[in-house]
């Protein structure tokens, strides 16, 4: 009797272990988390599965344009948000989206970081400057500019591509850095000698860098991009390079300190995983491979770089306004640079 007790108990837990909601619930399918990130977000394919593993996800990432073009689509669709969080906010943009009501009130905790981000948790930063191609200069025996109103002079002319401040993160902080360095009239007026001697705006930091810039096929030997793209240059040369083929200009007014991070929306599907996934971005292995990944540094103290990143020379000044003054005058700035650069 106790035998067959055993054996109706065994049964009957074997029963329930094979029954159909049993077998539901091993096979639920992951469940989706959204993430809007601007069109340079590049995190390798194993973290992004890592996380998805860990936390029984599905991770749908959302390349929404450049920088400004992500905050402008996310306040466009906050009724209906298109994401459930956001990557790529940055020191220009992370007030306005806050103060838009595109982030949610309550955001994740942050690990301690050496670039903080109002509004969001601080993933890297980078130093926007103008990077120059060396063999073009060295070809045209040209001497390189010491300043901004070197640029300026004739012979620059038609050498310089910019992404524009209306549309770009890059273009914008370029933009500040202008102004907090020259003050506003005086920056806007130098913008006006520059449409003039030839200057080139595209819609976003890839067109500049990727399209115009000389040493990937462009035209123009100047570019700004970031500190660390001659580090860039030569780990993807794959031995073609053992120093890098382009330099950086640090000059006074044009050297702006980026910071990026992300955030949880208001509104998110999923904000409860929205949430894993911005501290996610904090890990100790994202953090590590941010450098090689987006050729940005770690915004996480204490994260090691790699050996590649003794390429990447960090300026010693930067122009910053506070973000409090950017976003006071973000949309004055961009209004006054439309005006003299596009009219």
């Amino acid at each position: 009797m106790k035998r067959r007790v055993f054996l109706a108990i065994g049964m009957g837990i074997l029963a329930a272990a094979c029954s159909p909601e049993k077998k539901a619930e091993q096979k639920s399918p992951p469940t989706e988390v959204r993430l809007a990130v601007h069109k340079s977000f590049d995190l390798p394919q194993p973290l992004i599965a890592k996380f998805e593993q860990e936390n029984h996800a599905k991770v749908n990432v959302i390349k929404v344009g450049g920088g400004g073009e992500l905050v402008n689509k996310l306040i466009l669709s906050r009724a209906k948000p298109v994401a459930d969080a956001v990557f790529g906010l940055d020191n220009t943009t992370s007030a306005k989206a806050r103060e838009a009501g595109v982030l949610a009130d309550s955001q994740p905790a942050s690990a301690e970081t050496d670039a903080p981000l109002y509004g969001a948790l601080a993933v890297d930063y980078g130093y926007v400057v103008i990077n120059y191609d060396k063999a073009w200069f060295a070809k045209k025996r040209l001497a390189l500019p010491k300043s901004l109103d070197d640029l300026a002079t004739p012979a620059y002319k038609d050498l310089l591509a910019v992404p524009s401040p209306a549309t770009s993160g890059p273009g914008l902080g370029f933009l500040a850095a202008n102004i907090q360095a020259m003050g506003e009239e005086k920056a806007l007026a130098w913008w006006g000698k520059m449409r003039a001697n030839g200057v080139k705006i595209t819609p976003d930091w890839n067109a500049a860098y990727y399209t115009e810039f000389s040493q990937n096929g462009g035209a123009r030997p100047l570019v700004v991009s970031y500190a660390t793209s001659p580090a860039a240059e030569v780990f993807f040369s794959k031995g073609k390079y053992t120093e890098p083929p382009t330099g950086n200009l640090f000059l006074q007014g044009g050297v702006f300190r980026q910071v990026e991070g992300a955030a949880v929306l208001r509104g998110a599907e999923q904000p409860e995983l929205a949430a894993k996934l911005v501290q996610y971005l904090q890990n100790g292995d994202v953090q590590k491979a941010i450098p090689e990944a987006m050729w940005v540094y770690p915004a996480v103290k204490g994260t090691p770089l790699p050996p590649s990143f003794k390429f990447a020379e960090q300026p010693q000044f930067s122009n910053n306004p506070s973000e409090v003054d950017i976003q006071a005058h973000r949309q004055r700035w961009v209004e006054g640079w439309l005006r003299v650069v596009e009219k």
